[in-house]
């Protein structure tokens, strides 16, 4: 059976009192208001557990938000109450945000069973779907295994390297002002523009008018329009890893499979003097 990575409200409200579902809220603040609270306690979808992106991740790393040891993310998902195979469904307060990022995660860190709520809390939201309020219950940590698939981590290294033999290509999804060099970057101390040789598309582009993902040739038609060929390697970035997993996500809707994401994407590339920076 072909993995479809999207459940949608539907599905979920038939299934919140089964106990091997794990409801997950994907939380990290917008980067122009970092100091944003997180909104897990003011409502959440019921039975849901809160994934901080910003704290489940390598903490040592100067970068933002980089994937941490799988003993790192074992330890933080176990004390969610989340074990090896149960599925898992990650939804976003914003829609479409971190929600796929932390579906990556899990991917990458093995987890099969895993899936993003289409359109998040918004939809959700606006069916007037039952919510909650207050911290999350765990009932009792549970035993998770990660299996850390290296293959779809990219470094800054690996980055330099595909785009000087074009053996991948690199597709961005950062918005078009800020990928040619005309908006300033969010974060301090980037510079603007994009690496040489990257397509870009940004990731609104994959949403309807309701913010839940385009599906079939509209989807396709996305990816076509920024020039990216769907049959060869993809790498995605984005400004620090993050929405660069929704392009992910995208791409594993349309059953495209050699995929990596720069984990460091703009937040390590746009800081760094001894790599090339094109503006349009």
């Amino acid at each position: 059976m072909t993995y479809y990575p999207l459940v949608s409200t539907e599905w979920l409200t038939e299934r919140l009192d089964d106990p091997s579902i794990a409801v997950v809220n994907a939380w990290m603040p917008p980067v122009t208001t970092p100091d944003m609270a997180p909104l897990f306690e003011d409502a959440h979808i019921p039975g849901a557990v809160f994934f901080d992106v910003n704290k489940v991740c390598d903490t040592a790393s100067d970068l933002p938000h980089m994937l941490p040891a799988p003993h790192v993310f074992s330890s933080a998902v176990r004390k969610m109450g989340i074990g090896d195979g149960m599925t898992i469904v990650v939804y976003d307060d914003f829609g479409y945000y971190s929600s796929a990022r932390v579906w990556w995660t899990f991917r990458t860190m093995g987890v099969e069973n895993v899936y993003v709520l289409d359109g998040g809390m918004p939809k959700w939201k606006s069916e007037n779907l039952p919510v909650e309020t207050g911290a999350a219950t765990i009932t009792s940590p549970r035993h998770f295994h990660p299996r850390l698939d290296e293959r779809a981590v990219a470094n800054l290294n690996d980055v330099k390297q595909v785009l000087k033999d074009k053996s991948r290509q690199v597709l961005d999804a950062r918005s078009a002002a800020r990928f040619g060099g005309q908006a300033p970057e969010p974060r301090a101390g980037l510079k603007s523009g994009h690496m040489p040789g990257a397509f870009n598309l940004p990731f609104t582009e994959l949403l309807d008018e309701q913010g839940t993902f385009k599906t079939g040739e509209a989807l396709k038609q996305a990816f076509d329009k920024s020039g990216i060929d769907l049959s060869k390697p993809i790498t995605t970035s984005c400004g620090s890893g993050v929405t660069a997993a929704i392009l992910t996500l995208g791409l594993t809707i349309l059953g495209v499979e050699d995929l990596k994401l720069y984990d460091g994407s703009w937040a390590e590339w746009g800081a760094r003097s001894d790599v090339e920076i094109v503006t349009d």
